[in-house]
């Protein structure tokens, strides 16, 4: 079985709380309230403060790879998942995020 990643983010910044990863072989897939009693960083927060993400195994597997971070842009109409990349290979103070 493969499992794709949910990331979890602040509603009302879009920054990541959690980021469960990509499961394969024998795993089970869990709920939103099971991540919530798992995550010590999820049961910080309400349940409807916080947003989640569920990708499929592989999506964007390049840009994580190849990213120095990420959110989620929460401004528009549905939430959007955005990467920043270092442009000269240095780290940045701030990095820039990318669709």
């Amino acid at each position: 079985m493969q499992i794709g990643r949910r990331i979890y983010y602040d509603k009302g910044t879009g920054n990541v709380i959690v980021d469960t990863g990509e499961r394969s072989g024998s795993v089970a897939e869990t709920t939103i309230e099971q991540d919530f009693a798992i995550y010590a960083a999820l049961a910080e927060y309400a349940l409807e403060t916080v947003g989640c993400l569920q990708l499929d195994y592989g999506q964007y597997e390049q840009d994580f790879a190849t990213s120095n971070g990420f959110r989620v842009n929460v401004s528009g109409e549905a939430p959007v998942l955005l990467f920043s990349y270092s442009e000269s290979g240095e780290p940045e103070l701030y990095p820039l995020y990318q669709k």
